[in-house]
């Protein structure tokens, strides 16, 4: 309801002037997809859209085929929904571009100014080269770090044999599934990237911090929409104290700073013109990026272990094998710390994170058309788009797509498993998909932390079964997906979830 009075203002603002009118003009040409405009001038199709993606992208896939335009909040929006259709999608990057929409939407979101700006020269280089401190050899560090922070936090709140024995019920402690994911993975992540006070090993503000970035997080897609923050009632101050957290003066004063921060903050001190809370605001981008959609991503791999035993099961009996294999099966100490090439060992804990993924992603791959052409398909056929059109590619439709994924609604834990290696090979019209699970992107654009959080979900995964016992409380329905952030990431649960745990014997 909320956003429906936002749109309805923005659309009663918008009508204030002429302009709004050109785009509701728009008529289909020869050789451009069907077009969908609604009747609601600039909103189009954006209530039912917004309402539920996947369900009105398949059923108007059902209506016009893999491809089709659509009028939504004042853009036209191409969706291609056969996979097949990918690559050549992907590969264009000169003619359909990611960064023009980056650069609008991220430094409205987030309060920064834009670094596509002759003010900043160099510094969408300098920030794409920072990436790579968060892959290949750079992992190892940030793995040791996140291991170590993820025990840190372990051990203080939920690994005291005394506090659990004095919970009174025999051991058992009962929780909220999504709540305990979030404290534990955004305290982990913090301390990981952006380090630790001067004098201790936790910041002590961490749960007010997190409690605010919740309430961010809750109006990000009415920011993602180009609503104006002054309409989101505490939005804008929430955001202020959230980037104060990160100004200059604070950030120089904390230890164990990951390279990849440390390198953000020495590039932004190369330019005079950006503000202490310009550069507090990136770096608040960032903690966002880090675990706005790690956190749903690590209950949902959580969840679907717990509800599903046979899963949690062989899990836990592929970790305790390896770690005998290894010669650390004595872990009285609870102080494993494994390698990343040692995680990536554990096959079935990969393939059941992929499997939660697969069920809870709901990203759109989204390119802006840099010119009129000829968009080239499949086989002969092409499709002609505009320039300023948005191209979009819709994975869930993919995942869910019982052709490719026999059973697509069950949750199978061994999906990504087979012959003892990792599963790569799903088809659709007999033809052998090069993108076939797509959490994270595509092309170019790919996330650039996706080995960090993949990795830093199956570290929480592995210490938490190998340290406890997990319940699903009885009694509770199964916990479904809330559509209302499809095309942003990782969906929420609709409703969170009470569990049990109890310290299993060292």
């Amino acid at each position: 309801m909320l956003l429906l009075l936002l749109l309805l203002l923005l659309l009663l603002l918008s009508l204030l002037t002429l302009s709004l009118l050109r785009p509701h003009r728009r008529t289909r040409r020869d050789g451009e997809p069907p077009l969908i405009k609604g009747w609601i001038p600039y909103i189009g199709k954006a209530l039912e859209f917004g309402k539920d993606a996947h369900k009105f992208l398949e059923e108007y896939k059902k209506k016009h085929g893999d491809i089709f335009t659509v009028l939504i909040a004042g853009k036209y929006m191409t969706f291609i929904m056969n996979p097949l259709m990918y690559p050549n999608i992907i590969k264009r990057g000169k003619q359909l571009d990611f960064h023009e929409f980056s650069n609008q939407v991220a430094p409205r979101t987030f309060g920064y100014p834009p670094v596509f700006s002759s003010k900043f020269p160099g510094m969408p280089d300098q920030i794409k080269r920072s990436f790579h401190l968060l892959q290949g050899d750079n992992l190892t560090p940030l793995s040791k770090s996140m291991m170590g922070n993820l025990l840190l936090v372990f051990k203080q709140d939920h690994l005291d044999k005394r506090q659990m024995e004095d919970s009174g019920e025999g051991g058992w402690r009962t929780d909220s599934m999504c709540e305990f994911c979030s404290k534990v993975m955004f305290e982990a992540t913090f301390l990981t990237l952006y380090g630790k006070p001067a004098s201790k090993r936790r910041h002590s503000s961490m749960e007010t911090l997190r409690e605010d970035f919740i309430e961010f997080d809750k109006k990000f897609p009415l920011l993602i929409a180009r609503i104006p923050i002054w309409l989101l009632g505490r939005t804008k101050a929430i955001r202020e104290k959230l980037i104060n957290y990160f100004l200059p003066q604070r950030v120089s004063c904390w230890s164990n700073t990951s390279q990849f921060i440390t390198r953000r903050v020495e590039l932004f001190e190369q330019y005079n013109s950006l503000r202490d809370m310009d550069k507090a605001a990136h770096h608040f981008a960032i903690l966002w990026a880090s675990v706005g959609n790690t956190i749903p991503a690590t209950f949902w791999a959580m969840y679907h272990l717990v509800s599903h035993p046979e899963a949690l099961e062989a899990v836990r009996q592929e970790i305790h094998s390896l770690l005998k294999l290894w010669g650390m099966d004595d872990f009285s100490d609870r102080d494993i710390n494994l390698s990343r090439e040692q995680l990536d060992q554990l096959l079935y804990l990969e393939s059941a994170v992929n499997e939660s993924l697969r069920h809870s992603s709901s990203s759109m791959n989204i390119r802006v058309a840099q010119e009129d052409f000829s968009l080239p398909l499949e086989a002969e056929q092409s499709v002609a788009v505009r320039k300023g059109d948005i191209i979009t590619l819709y994975p869930r439709s993919m995942h869910m797509d019982p052709e490719i994924y026999d059973q697509p609604e069950m949750y199978r834990y061994d999906r990504f498993v087979q012959d003892g290696r990792q599963k790569t090979d799903f088809y659709k019209d007999g033809q052998r998909l090069k993108y076939y699970c797509m959490p994270f992107g595509s092309g170019a654009t790919m996330c650039p932390g996706r080995y960090f959080a993949i990795n830093e979900i199956k570290q929480f995964l592995f210490l938490l079964l190998l340290h406890f016992d997990l319940q699903l409380v009885e009694g509770q329905p199964k916990v479904t997906l809330d559509t209302s952030r499809a095309g942003l990431g990782i969906l929420l649960p609709a409703k969170d979830v009470r569990f049990r745990y109890r310290l299993r014997a060292a």
